[in-house]
């Protein structure tokens, strides 16, 4: 099971007030079909977004070039809605007056300590369009191993932050998150499709 430590507890579940709501709110939409149906949808959307800003967020793609090969960077953080600790990629909310890739090397920073800079940034991604309008750019992020800042890297996490950083080779990525599940953690989707992309890749031979 998880080992991360000290561990979460989940302490119960209910409903939510909306006055109580801080970060996200329920929305009712109305809308016709292709027939001229008259539908409604429920969906959930983020109060976080700043205003003329397409996005809420970012992931961020690291490979630490190692001696042993390259290997994504990862980290184990628990994740309340679902009460189990999730293997991700680095991520955070976009402050207001950055761009994404200063989001990026920010949110890098503050998570796992490693000083990087931005080379590439993927389509703006939507997380489950069915449930809520939250969406991110997945951004490439360079970490220059052999930079001083980058030898003994210091996460800045805020004090309800408990996140683990750990490494995992592209090689065996796929079969490494088999194992990790199999350990009774959950996979972010983001962590899950870059595996099964290099997994399609070597099948294919792409």
């Amino acid at each position: 099971m998880p080992d991360q430590k000290p561990a979460s507890t989940l302490l119960s579940r209910g409903p939510l007030d909306p006055k109580e709501a801080k970060w996200t709110r329920l929305v009712k939409t109305t809308y016709c079909d292709p027939m001229g149906v008259e539908r409604t949808w429920e969906s959930a959307e983020r109060q976080t977004r700043p205003p003329n800003c397409e996005i809420d967020g970012v992931g961020i793609v690291t490979i630490l070039n190692k001696s042993t090969g390259p290997e994504l960077l990862l980290q184990k953080q628990y994740r309340p809605p679902i009460d189990k600790v999730v293997i991700e990629v680095p991520a955070g909310l976009i402050d207001a007056g950055e761009t994404v890739e200063e989001c990026a090397v920010r949110e890098l920073k503050e998570e796992t300590g490693y000083v990087g800079v931005a080379e590439q940034t993927s389509s703006v991604m939507y997380n489950d369009p069915g449930f809520c309008n939250t969406n991110l750019n997945m951004v490439h992020v360079r970490v220059d191993m052999s930079l001083p800042e980058n030898q003994n890297p210091k996460p800045e996490l805020e004090d309800n932050e408990f996140i683990e950083c750990f490494s995992v080779p592209l090689a065996s990525l796929f079969d490494e998150m088999k194992k990790l599940e199999a350990q009774g953690y959950a996979i972010d989707a983001r962590v899950g499709t870059i595996a099964e992309g290099i997994d399609l890749a070597k099948k294919w031979k792409l």
